[in-house]
């Protein structure tokens, strides 16, 4: 589960807050919290609309791509 690592990375990396990425999700902050401690699975619809905030591919998230960028 490499995305756990990348969307956590992401998220600090871009200086955002749990609150602020689970707000443009649509989701509360404990759920995505729980995105990120692996303690649930990403849905597709969160995964694609990470890729548009972080202007990042799918491959990239899921750890099959070491290319960050599209």
């Amino acid at each position: 589960m490499n995305y756990i690592r990348q969307i956590k990375n992401l998220r600090q990396d871009s200086d955002y807050t749990q609150d602020y990425v689970a707000h443009y999700l649509g989701t509360s902050q404990t759920m995505y919290a729980r995105y990120e401690r692996g303690a649930n699975e990403l849905p597709i619809r969160h995964l694609i609309a990470l890729c548009k905030l972080y202007n990042v591919s799918a491959d990239y998230i899921l750890g099959l791509d070491p290319n960050k960028r599209k």
